[in-house]
C-alpha cells in the first residue's frame, strides 16, 4: 500500500501549522486542552493537577543514545497505574540485546512526579527499589545516569547554546481532554559509559548522539504512531560540516494545527510538512527500504536497515509492541531558505508502534 497518509491531506496544510512563541496554558481548570500546535522550546504550561482523568495520565523521560554500533537507552516513566526505571544496551550491529534492567513500581499516580518541562535547566533524582535515575541540566550540557546492581551508566550530552527542539500539542478528535505533548530535542553530542555484568561500552561524542523524547499526555486507549530520529554531522554545500538532525512523527491524534515533523541544521529547527512511509511496512517487510517523503517536497529520504529492534510486552489489557529499525539514511533535505542537502548514509531509525495502555 502506498502513500497511505499523505493522500488524503490538503495540499494547503503546511501552510497552517501553528507556532507558539509565546508561552500558553495546557489544559483549563476543567482539564479542557485549550490549544493544539508547534514550538521551538516548550511553551505550554503543563499542571498536572488539571488533568481530567488522571489514569489516564501519561508522563516519560526516554533518553536514546547510539553510535550506530551500540544503542543505550534510559529512561523513566509514570503511567499513573504505574511505572519504571529502566536501562538498555543493544548491539545493533549483532543484532542482540546486552543489558536489560528494569525497576517497575505500582501506583503511580501521584508519587514520582517528573518536571513539567524537559528544555530547562534543573535537577531531579528518582529511586526506585534498587535503581537510582537522575537527570542534570546546564545550560550547556546534560547528565543523565542510572544504577541498578551492576549496572551503572553516566552520559554527558552537549547542548550547543541556541539549540532549538520541537515540542507539539496534539488533540484527538472529539475528545476535548485528551491530548499528546512531546519534546524531542536532538543534536546532542554525546560522552559516556555503560557498564554491565560482562563488560562495558564507551561513546565518543565524535561518534555518539543523544535524543531526548520528553513525554505528558492523555491519551486514547489504543494508540498508533510511527517515529523516525537521527542526529549526525554532514557535509554542506557549501563544502563545511554542520550539525544535522530530523524529527519525524506521525500517525497521532489530530494533526490540523500541526505535525511533530522538523529538520535540525546547526541548531535551528526548520519545520517541514507531514510525511509518511511510500510503502506501509507492516507485516512482513520492516528489513526491507523504507522510502519516506513529506507532503512539501522538502524530505526525501530512504533508509536501509540492518537492525529491527523489535519488542512486544503484553501484560493482560496492556499492550506496547514496537518495530524500532536502525539504518542508514540517504536522500536529500531542503531547508527554510531553499538550501538543498545531500545525506549519506546517516546512521538513524525509525519505529511503528501500536499500543495499548
Amino acid at each position: 500500500m502506498k502513500r497511505t497518509y499523505l493522500s488524503w491531506i490538503d495540499p494547503g496544510f503546511y501552510s497552517r501549522q501553528r507556532e507558539y512563541t509565546e508561552p500558553r496554558d495546557l489544559l483549563s481548570p476543567e482539564g479542557k486542552l485549550l490549544t493544539s500546535g508547534w514550538a521551538r522550546e516548550n511553551m505550554f504550561k503543563y499542571d498536572r493537577t488539571l488533568v481530567r482523568h488522571p489514569y489516564r495520565r501519561k508522563e516519560w523521560d526516554f533518553y536514546q543514545i547510539s553510535d550506530g554500533h551500540y544503542m543505550a537507552q534510559v529512561s523513566f516513566a509514570n503511567i499513573s497505574l504505574g511505572g519504571y526505571a529502566s536501562a538498555v544496551l543493544v548491539d545493533l550491529r549483532e543484532g542482540k540485546t546486552l543489558c536489560s534492567v528494569m525497576a517497575p513500581f505500582l501506583g503511580g499516580k501521584d508519587k514520582y512526579v517528573l518536571p513539567p518541562r524537559g528544555d530547562l535547566p534543573g535537577s531531579y533524582e528518582m529511586q526506585v527499589g534498587k535503581a537510582l535515575f537522575a537527570v542534570e541540566t546546564r545550560e550547556t550540557e546534560r547528565i543523565l545516569s542510572f544504577r541498578m546492581g551492576q549496572v551503572e551508566c553516566v552520559f554527558t550530552m552537549d547542548i550547543p547554546r541556541g539549540l532549538e527542539n520541537i515540542t507539539t500539542v496534539l488533540p484527538f478528535r472529539k475528545l476535548e481532554d485528551r491530548y499528546f505533548m512531546t519534546t524531542k530535542q536532538n543534536c546532542m553530542a554525546t560522552a559516556g559509559t555503560f557498564r554491565y555484568d560482562g563488560g562495558q561500552v564507551e561513546f565518543t561524542p565524535d561518534r555518539a548522539f543523544a535524543v531526548l523524547d520528553w513525554g505528558r499526555v492523555c491519551t486514547p486507549y489504543r494508540l498508533v504512531w510511527y517515529w523516525g530520529n537521527g542526529s549526525g554531522r554532514v557535509m554542506g554545500p557549501d563544502g563545511q560540516e554542520h550539525l544535522f538532525g530530523f524529527e519525524l512523527t506521525w500517525g497521532i491524534g489530530d494533526e490540523t494545527d500541526a505535525t511533530e515533523t522538523c529538520l535540525f541544521w546547526d541548531g535551528k529547527a526548520h519545520k517541514v510538512g507531514p510525511v509518511d512511509v511510500e510503502e506501509f511496512p507492516k507485516p512482513d517487510k520492516y528489513t526491507q527500504p523504507w522510502h519516506i517523503i513529506s507532503q512539501d517536497g522538502r524530505v526525501d529520504l530512504t533508509m536501509k536497515p540492518f537492525y529491527d529492534h523489535h519488542s512486544d510486552l503484553n501484560v493482560l489489557v496492556m499492550r506496547m509492541h514496537s518495530h524500532q529499525v536502525h539504518g542508514l539514511w540517504s536522500g536529500f533535505v531542503t531547508l527554510d531558505d531553499g538550501t538543498k542537502v545531500e545525506i549519506k548514509d546517516l546512521y538513524a531509525f525509525c519505529e511503528y508502534v501500536e499500543n495499548r495502555w
